[in-house]
């Protein structure tokens, strides 16, 4: 036999309630007739109060199914300490306790006005029934990442509680320290937006230290972020945030470019003309896909906040794992087996499922001596490159779309302003969504290729070494798969036949399937890269060309 405690306050009679079997302690219904699921069971007692009152529990409604303790807390950090959680999986529900009544009618307040969302799902805060969550510790089977998220957050709230150091403002600051790999505005737009709405971001670099200007609507949502992202990792053991509060109470952004952003005025120049023009065409593209303004294109990055418990499959940004950790101090997210110290997790970008983020719009390109396969080429340096589209109206323009969005962001960083023919070309996010196939029969004139089964794809295998090469365009090139038949002078005259000269040139002393060549300037080497990978030296081998970071 069961019984069960409503709360008279929520709309169309939605229940607050707990399932209580007869002489135990209350329980997590799970199952038809009020069944108890021994896996998500929480044991609770309750102490009744008048409905309608103010109380420091508050009550979440329509909560995602597979949403962890640590989610649920991080609600409700900004206003206060939270001293006690309980999630109710089964009925969609969960139950936070506030140091005290205050704090938890901020909380209510608050997100009366504005709506609360955990994983991308609007969810309902409203005072509970309930005057005090007390667990019962001898029956008690809470799982240990609720009592580590709790202990994670109530010392997260002590330090900023006894922080000498300014308070709470709009605008947060954010060094990035170990930057192995680059970290762009819009990599920081899409972790910080999982926060809460960014207004403005102003990105430099000071003492060779790359860092960020962030405003947020409110105080509440910049702590929030700070809170939950601070001392987390970018990518897997690096790029590591160091948040602070800024002096400064407002963003004053003057140009809309890859350095500086202001999200509530999206008309702002960007300050460079070449940048100008292509942004007018992609934004008065007619074509399936299109999203809006090219600058409010998301990468797909997943909600930072995520609890994925699956092992990450690389150790680079070349596919990162997933979810930064909500709260630091046990495992939100993924970054390797077992639980992870302090952010040894990483961000996922997840474009690969629905195409978010994974297309590259690439302008002032030479239309008489650029192809889809140089593009194909040189692009798949940073990803697996699925379609090139070259616009039929605008040919010195192409879409290029790759496989996953964070190989887009890589391709982006690495590209933007290299020379291609003399001409220096501009990679930005597209609005489009995938790149579209000519239909059958129709004229396209070779403009429009699909690369997605092509044999030359560096990153299909999982945890390809590749990754872990990936280097800007250089100068010096990577030659590999070379034949033992070929020589010296025959790579060398494939170099001089189309055009470029070798100013130095070593085979690997242990390998000589590898070697490493230098040219003129990165222009030529870029131009060898697209011209000469896959390059046919025997009835068996394909030349391998990419970038170094060596010098000869």
């Amino acid at each position: 036999m069961t019984k069960r405690t409503m709360d008279p306050q929520q709309p169309n009679g939605t229940a607050d309630y707990m399932v209580q079997s007869q002489g135990s302690p209350l329980n997590s219904g799970d199952g038809a007739n009020g069944m108890i699921n021994n896996n998500d069971a929480k044991r609770a007692k309750l102490d009744n109060m008048k409905p309608g009152n103010p109380s420091r529990v508050i009550h979440i409604r329509n909560i995602p199914p597979d949403v962890s303790e640590a989610e649920i807390i991080h609600l409700g950090i900004p206003f206060g300490r939270v001293t006690n959680v309980l999630v109710l999986k089964g009925k969609n529900q969960a139950f936070l306790e506030m140091e005290d009544e205050t704090s938890a009618s901020a909380m209510v307040n608050y997100f009366t006005n504005c709506v609360a969302q955990l994983r991308e799902r609007s969810v309902y805060v409203q005072f509970s029934n309930h005057r005090e969550l007390k667990t019962d510790q001898t029956h008690s089977n809470a799982s240990a990442s609720a009592q580590a998220a709790l202990q994670a957050a109530q010392a997260l709230s002590g330090q900023e509680t006894n922080k000498p150091s300014g308070g709470p403002n709009t605008v947060l600051r954010v060094i990035v320290e170990h930057m192995v790999y680059p970290v762009t505005l819009d990599v920081i737009f899409q972790i910080f937006s999982r926060v809460g709405k960014v207004l403005k971001i102003v990105t430099f670099t000071k003492n060779g230290t790359f860092q960020a200007l962030i405003q947020y609507p409110d105080v509440i949502m910049a702590q929030a972020a700070k809170l939950s992202l601070d001392g987390q990792n970018i990518y897997n053991a690096c790029c590591t945030l160091r948040i602070e509060y800024s002096k400064l109470s407002n963003l004053n952004v003057k140009y809309n470019n890859d350095k500086s952003r202001d999200y509530t005025n999206p008309a702002l120049p960007t300050g460079d003309p070449t940048m100008d023009s292509a942004m007018q065409m992609n934004a008065t593209s007619s074509a399936p896909g299109v999203l809006g303004s090219p600058f409010s294109a998301t990468m797909g990055l997943s909600n930072p906040l995520t609890a994925a418990a699956a092992a990450g499959a690389y150790g680079s940004p070349g596919a990162l794992t997933s979810g930064i950790a909500g709260l630091t101090g046990f495992p939100l997210g993924s970054g390797g087996a077992g639980p992870q110290p302090y952010g040894q997790t990483g961000i996922r970008f997840p474009g690969s499922q629905n195409g978010s983020g994974t297309v590259l719009l690439v302008s002032n390109l030479d239309e008489t001596q650029t192809e889809c396969d140089h593009l194909f080429i040189l692009f798949g340096v940073y990803g697996d490159v699925h379609r090139v589209k070259i616009l039929f109206n605008k040919k010195d323009t192409a879409l290029v779309q790759m496989a996953e969005a964070q190989q887009a962001i890589l391709a982006m960083t690495h590209l933007d302003k290299v020379k291609l023919w003399t001409k220096q070309i501009r990679v930005m996010p597209s609005k489009h969504t995938s790149v579209q196939l000519p239909k059958e029969g129709q004229p396209d004139a070779g403009l429009t290729k699909d690369y997605a089964t092509s044999n030359l794809h560096r990153f299909k295998k999982p945890g390809s070494k590749n990754y872990s090469n990936i280097y800007p365009p250089s100068a010096t090139l990577h030659l590999s798969n070379i034949p033992s038949s070929v020589e010296e002078e025959d790579l060398k005259n494939a170099i001089k036949n189309i055009g470029l000269s070798v100013q130095a040139f070593k085979f690997f002393p242990k390998d000589r399937k590898m070697a490493l060549v230098q040219l003129n300037s990165v222009e030529d080497a870029i131009i060898a890269l697209v011209k000469l990978h896959n390059f046919q030296l025997s009835e068996t081998s394909h030349l391998r060309v990419s970038f170094s970071k060596s010098t000869i």
